[in-house]
């Protein structure tokens, strides 16, 4: 049975540990030969955590044994984003120079996913420095591997994540999400992903220091899970919500809100701003809608969401100008390459001067404004993840077309989290053998409503994972024990 424990949903997971029916340490094991069997294929897995993960697995069989009650993730394992600090261990950000630096306590949602009895047990690969571009490749690990189809990215930054829970070498990822990060790789994967609202989960992104980034980083960045299923997802949600004395912006807000009367209007925007979508990601969409439909959604097909280019413009002008000082620095940790495309945004958009500034930042919480009060006549909004299927390795940083392309496939990404609304990346088929996936958009702290639209989207179009990884050459260094 240990063999295909891997295979089962976190949920299961977990019952199956509390109940007695298999050991924690049996389901880590299932999920490190899972690893030794895949990972040399799509190299996902960074950092494996082997020792450590048997050890917090074997506390949990103690803790069962002796009567004590388990948390709701108990034994579950999961990835985390090279990002994102877990004690003890390199948070390398996929980078040569920080390949020692060692994080001295664990994130804040590695720390709630810890204490729910979820276990670590690798971190998983990302784009140099989170910057390099879409595509999970990094200077220290090399290239993650689409398991559908090696000729295609797996997206990112959380790539890795994306790729480990798609192949069933973790039941849950971590990844963050500032842009399409968590989303993108949801997509391409075929996995399920949340980008959560703006406070709702408790997040400590100083890595590097002491000192915290700037307004646009401390809004725009979200830590968020991903999942084969949006059951698996809501009992991340749950347990990932709350707030934590080192991050004063979490906000106390109740998980579930309440119901609201009638059936819930869906708004349907399958090309955001008119820009072009694929026709497979027009049909993922119109599938999603349907889904909604027999599930007595209110469903209305709508002109366009508010002020997309304008919102774009403000999020390309806020983070070139705060990223801009810091520049020289990190394109030289990026290296030759790896430093294009951050380059090519900041040739186009210039830095703004601090009287422009300040008005962005009015246009900022305007532009928020717009977005609330479209979302208070249509709790929902349905609308691609990416707009084309997904792309060759390395596209947004070929050239500037490449760049563009890949800007505009992510604008709904975008817009969304610029205006820290929660959304919900889900599977919808399978089409010329390539996943895909659709978002589903909420008012600001209903997550709830954005789950329970994703589920009745499941329910109806199935759940694509775990897969084998299609043959592929190997993708960089691997795993390292640690």
């Amino acid at each position: 049975m240990r063999d295909d424990l891997w295979r089962m949903p976190a949920t299961a997971q977990a019952e199956a540990v509390r109940a007695g029916d298999v050991s924690a340490v049996e389901l880590v094991d299932s999920h490190l030969e899972r690893i030794a069997e895949v990972n040399p294929r799509i190299n996902a897995v960074t950092q494996l955590f082997a020792d450590r993960a048997r050890g917090a697995a074997a506390l949990t069989d103690r803790r069962r044994a002796a009567g004590h009650p388990l948390g709701p993730l108990a034994g579950v394992p999961f990835t985390v984003k090279e990002s994102t600090a877990v004690e003890g261990t390199a948070t390398t950000f996929g980078v040569e120079r920080f390949r020692d630096l060692l994080a001295p306590a664990d994130a804040p949602p590695v720390a709630r996913l810890r204490a729910a009895g979820a276990v670590p047990i690798g971190h998983s690969n990302i784009p140099t420095l989170i910057l390099a571009g879409m595509h999970t490749r990094s200077e220290l690990f090399g290239d993650t591997v689409n398991p559908w189809d090696p000729g295609r990215t797996p997206g990112g930054s959380s790539g890795g994540d994306g790729a480990a829970v798609a192949t069933g070498m973790a039941a849950l990822g971590l990844g963050n999400d500032s842009g399409g990060s968590v989303r993108i790789p949801a997509q391409f994967c075929g996995v399920a992903g949340l980008k959560p609202t703006s406070g709702r989960f408790p997040a400590d992104h100083r890595v590097l220091g002491p000192d915290d980034p700037g307004p646009a980083s401390q809004f725009l960045v979200t830590d968020g899970p991903l999942a084969r299923t949006v059951a698996d997802l809501r009992l991340a949600y749950e347990v990932l919500a709350g707030t934590d004395p080192r991050d004063p912006r979490a906000v106390p807000v109740p998980a579930y809100g309440e119901p609201l009367p009638g059936p819930v209007k869906v708004a349907v925007v399958a090309d955001p701003g008119g820009h072009g979508v694929h026709p497979a990601i027009r049909a993922a969409v119109d599938a999603a809608a349907e889904a909604l439909r027999d599930a007595g959604y209110d469903v209305r097909e709508v002109p366009d969401v508010p002020r997309l280019d304008e919102a774009l413009e403000a999020y390309g002008r806020i983070t070139v100008t705060e990223f801009a000082p810091t520049w020289p620095v990190v394109r030289g940790l990026l290296g030759e390459g790896g430093d294009r495309y951050i380059a090519m945004a900041m040739e186009r958009t210039p830095p703004a001067s601090a009287d422009e500034l300040v008005r962005l930042m009015g246009t900022w919480l305007n532009i928020r404004r717009s977005w609330a009060e479209f979302l208070d006549a249509y709790p929902l909004l349905l609308g691609p993840v990416f707009t084309e299927p997904p792309v060759e390795p390395g596209l947004e940083s070929r050239d500037r077309a490449g760049r563009d392309r890949v800007a505009s496939a992510m604008r709904l990404c975008t817009v969304t989290s610029f205006v820290g609304v929660p959304s919900v990346a889900v599977p919808t088929g399978v089409a010329g053998g390539l996943p895909s996936g659709v978002q589903i958009v909420g008012r600001a702290f209903r997550e709830d409503l954005c789950l329970a639209a994703a589920q009745a989207v499941e329910d109806r179009l199935g759940v694509l994972t775990p897969i084998d990884p299609r043959a592929a050459a190997g993708g960089g260094a691997g795993a390292g024990a640690c």
